[in-house]
């Protein structure tokens, strides 16, 4: 009897116990939803605290598959999706940053979709063959196939959206307006015409003047290496500019210390036309000239090697620029450069504009060029860039880009995306926004930097 009462006392204990122990099991539970921070102190070690990032995606295929589906990918409804952040956290215009004037992003509206274009436009870019068939034959050929497999290492928040999108335009202007940018240097084709993988966007012009004032942005002209560019049409073609858009408020100019406010034009691949060609529209005792008219500017010219800046001088251009973001790709795009070039500009009485990007990296349409990859390293090289930028003093800086996806120069917003065949890269463990932030940090710095030095150039933006 005695052993039979130990017996039911020791299964007693034993079911007390269980009991208790699945309680507090069910107690410690956490929810399958909820998302937690890093281990405390992980973060001192970026290692190991990537390591676990990188582990907890991987083993979490349910959120991954949701960024997916908000980035962007296809639907059976719509081929495009536009994430929006929360109007409720949307800053007003008036609560966004001063605008700074003397800083320009240059901007790209040749992208296209089939809900706005009937088409996939740049998205699908075709990948470029190298010039030597002996290389070209090592790489694959094609074109890429969006919405999924785009023309770009990067890939876009707002998906592969087209440029005639009022709503895609809106949230660029604001953007760049949350970056302290004052004014986006437009990529332009004359009308009825267009680069080879694109579609004509002059007709976008007005909407993006009408977008850019809304955000008290200015908007200046890139033209574009159109076919047969000469001194006859480039006049015909600065002479439209100005009658169609001239009076636009949003239009961009720029006082000189002598007093006058005139448009500015940036020329990519100013190079490709003899000095003597451009000194018939540049020099006031040239055939098809523009000085002293109604049609003249400031002609900003492309400078990629260091001969190139006598050829600036004999051509009749007010200043350069130096576009390419890939330091020591050219001559013009080197930092350790820039010091003389402002110089010479100084000597001569031009514009000096450095461009600066955050990186390069084209081998999504040029695979064989993997020597210019420039590797952001989570920002440090541009803000390299922008620190070697100052350092010279400019009148004016450039930012190549805000949009160039297919060169992967873009401070547009990024967000991760993995498909099938592709790992698109990021800016994590940052924000999409990291380099729109990095901006306009640099923005207040070259405004109150520039405060200093400029009080003798007198110069200002109408």
């Amino acid at each position: 009897m005695a052993k039979f009462r130990r017996r039911t006392c020791i299964i007693l204990s034993l079911f007390t116990l269980f009991i208790f122990s699945l309680m507090m099991g069910l107690k410690m539970l956490k929810p399958r939803a909820a998302t937690f921070g890093a281990p405390f102190g992980l973060d001192l070690l970026p290692e190991l605290h990537q390591r676990s990032i990188h582990l907890e995606k991987k083993t979490d295929s349910q959120k991954s598959d949701r960024i997916n589906i908000e980035t962007n990918t296809k639907t059976v409804k719509s081929a495009r999706i536009t994430m929006k952040p929360s109007r409720a956290s949307e800053p007003t215009v008036e609560e966004l940053p001063p605008l700074n004037y003397f800083l320009h992003a240059f901007y790209y509206s040749w992208y296209g979709n089939p809900q706005f274009d009937g088409k996939y436009i740049h998205w699908n870019h075709p990948i470029l063959e190298h010039w030597d068939p002996r290389i070209a034959k090592n790489y694959p050929q094609g074109r890429h196939n969006a919405p999924d497999d785009i023309g770009s290492s990067f890939y876009p928040e707002l998906g592969s959206y087209s440029s005639r999108d009022p709503s895609v335009i809106e949230n660029h202007m604001r953007q760049m307006c949350s970056a302290s940018i004052g004014v986006l240097a437009l990529s332009w084709y004359p009308p009825e015409s267009h680069d080879e993988n694109g579609e004509i966007t002059d007709n976008l012009v007005p909407t993006i003047l009408d977008k850019a004032h809304k955000y008290n942005l200015k908007v200046t002209f890139h033209i574009e290496p159109y076919s047969n560019r000469d001194a006859e049409n480039m006049y015909k073609n600065v002479k439209y500019i100005i009658d169609e858009y001239g009076s636009h408020p949003a239009f961009y100019k720029y006082k000189t210390k002598t007093g006058n406010a005139l448009p500015m034009f940036y020329v990519y691949d100013s190079y490709i036309t003899k000095p003597e060609k451009w000194a018939n529209l540049l020099t006031a005792s040239g055939s098809h000239s523009v000085r002293g008219s109604p049609y003249d500017g400031l002609f900003i010219a492309l400078l990629v090697e260091e001969k190139h800046k006598y050829d600036i001088l004999r051509s009749g251009f007010d200043g350069i620029y130096t576009y390419f973001a890939t330091n020591g790709f050219t001559y013009g795009s080197s930092h350790q450069n820039w010091a003389s070039l402002k110089l010479f500009c100084e000597k001569y009485n031009l514009i000096f504009i450095p461009s600066v990007g955050p990186g390069y990296i084209d081998t999504s349409i040029r695979p064989w060029n993997m020597q210019n990859t420039r590797n952001r390293i989570n920002g440090k090289y541009y803000e390299v860039g922008l620190s070697a930028a100052l350092q010279t003093r400019p009148s004016l800086i450039s930012i190549t880009s805000f949009n160039e996806w297919h060169e992967g120069t873009q401070i547009e917003k990024a967000v991760p995306k993995r498909t099938s065949s592709t790992v698109y890269l990021d800016y994590r463990p940052h924000k999409p926004s990291l380099y729109l932030e990095l901006t306009r940090k640099w923005s207040e710095k070259y405004c109150k930097e520039r405060t200093s030095y400029a009080l003798d150039q007198q110069v200002s933006v109408t």
